[in-house]
């Protein structure tokens, strides 16, 4: 049995661990393919991430001295698409050999409670490589219904990583004329593909500046670069009383946001999206897992081509690469899948 294990900032082994035994409403899941989310894991990589710094008081909702992780941090992954290869006695549903998408982190296989398993099975004919975008796609799903994008509203989406891209799609599905922003002129043409009306390189101007050359503003701006640049120029970006959706995992200090200029005289709706939950006008209709099978069911009949974002599929046996690769050349990466499937060869594209 292996776990991919990040030890310490910089240094990730892949451990053996024991498999689990099977409880009452569990099965067992033998993983295929396991996504990473860059954004995410790399701040666990580079222990950026606030967990690692401060403690998180789930009664308060709040931040305070201490730790809730401590290294080394096993297991950790985004979306995984595995095998059902063995069900409790009680368990009918998913059953036996049924491939399903969920999150049980970077290892051989899981012991997961069906429960959370049900709906998520990957229907006959679809390549199960796309189960590893049910979680990225309900992020980027979140931040679009927290957009409130109406028929015809113009929208700049800062970022054109994979949850960029998707959101990109997404929104254009949602009716929603969109500018793409993004320093990678690769990603801009990938966003083009996705239904952006225009894109536009961050390295060249301003995205504000361009906008506004033709409308007074964007009604909407999305920004998931995480960024804390990106996030201003959003707020720059859209009109007196816009909305701007802040769903990038920001690090560290606000440095180059400065509030008191368009922020405070466009009346900025500033507001906060994660998928932790959703925005709270929706929470009596939708939760996480509605975003999940949604999402799904737009790959499942092709009006989201999501595997067209995964650049390289390598085998769990190389994952100290894999993150030296994401921390080092994060341009060269798109979507990143480790496959745990010891007959497939490690493929970059």
């Amino acid at each position: 049995m292996h776990v991919i294990t990040i030890e310490e900032p910089g240094l990730v082994r892949v451990r053996a661990e024991e498999p689990g035994d099977l409880a009452s409403g569990t099965v067992r899941v033998r993983t295929l393919y396991s996504g990473v989310s860059a954004g995410t894991e790399l701040t666990a990589y580079r222990g950026t991430n606030p967990y690692l710094n401060r403690k998180w008081d789930t009664e308060r909702r709040l931040f305070v001295e201490g730790q809730s992780h401590t290294y080394p941090l096993s297991g950790w992954g985004y979306q995984e698409v595995g095998e059902v290869v063995e069900a409790a006695p009680d368990v009918s549903d998913p059953p036996v050999g049924s491939l399903v998408w969920g999150i049980w982190g970077h290892r051989d296989e899981a012991i997961v409670p069906a429960e959370k398993l049900v709906g998520h099975m990957i229907p006959p004919g679809v390549d199960p490589l796309a189960g590893v975008f049910a979680r990225v796609g309900a992020i980027a799903l979140n931040a679009v219904h927290a957009a409130d994008i109406h028929l015809g509203d113009q929208v700049a989406i800062f970022g054109q990583g994979v949850i960029g891209l998707l959101a990109t799609r997404l929104a254009v599905l949602n009716g929603a004329r969109v500018v793409a922003a993004d320093a990678l002129p690769a990603r801009l043409e990938l966003a083009k593909r996705f239904g952006a009306a225009e894109a536009f390189d961050v390295g060249a101007g301003s995205v504000a500046e361009f906008v506004r050359k033709r409308i007074e503003g964007a009604d909407t701006a999305i920004e998931l670069s995480g960024s804390h640049q990106g996030l201003h120029e959003a707020i720059r970006t859209v009109r007196k009383g816009g909305r701007v959706v802040a769903a990038g995992f920001y690090q560290g200090e606000g440095v180059g946001l400065r509030l008191g200029e368009e922020f405070h005289h466009n009346q900025v709706q500033l507001v906060s999206s994660q998928i932790g939950g959703v925005a709270s006008w929706m929470s009596h209709r939708w939760d996480v897992e509605r975003l999940q099978r949604t999402f799904m069911e737009l790959v499942y009949r092709g009006e989201v081509d999501a595997e067209r974002l995964i650049s390289h599929v390598m085998p769990v046996e190389s994952a100290a690469e894999a993150f030296d690769l994401l921390d080092r050349h994060p341009a060269d990466v798109l979507q990143l899948v480790f496959a745990f499937d010891r007959s497939l060869e490690e493929t970059t594209g």
